[in-house]
């Protein structure tokens, strides 16, 4: 068994990779001082990229722990996750009220997934 890391740096890797399953860290938004919908769907964008670096797909994702600032922007986050889950491929998901290491940044999520051959 290997453990693979990737964008490996002092307090964390983006993406590592064990048994072919991806694990990324924690992602946010590109714009930390737009908006809630702005935040979510730069912050897909960034799980879309490490995951077809780590030879994956949305549509393998196994789970997702959103973290919101504050439970309002709940709906608006939602209307830009369930485009972006593919039809039939939901993964397990847990949403919680959190503060997030810098203040801007309304959103952020966490994903495992599988590296399906």
């Amino acid at each position: 068994m290997t453990i693979t890391r990737l964008d490996v740096g002092t307090r964390m890797s983006s993406i590592v990779i064990h048994n072919n399953t991806v694990y990324l860290c924690g992602q946010v938004a590109k714009d930390k001082y737009s908006d809630i919908t702005t935040q979510t769907i730069t912050m897909l964008e960034e799980v879309d990229g490490l995951l077809l670096q780590a030879g994956s797909r949305r549509e393998n994702i196994l789970s997702a722990t959103l973290y919101l600032k504050d439970m309002a922007d709940y709906d608006a986050m939602n209307l830009v996750w369930d485009k972006w889950v593919p039809t039939g491929h939901a993964p397990a998901r847990a949403c919680v009220q959190a503060a997030i290491a810098e203040p801007e940044y309304l959103v952020e999520v966490s994903i495992v997934a599988a590296i399906v051959k």
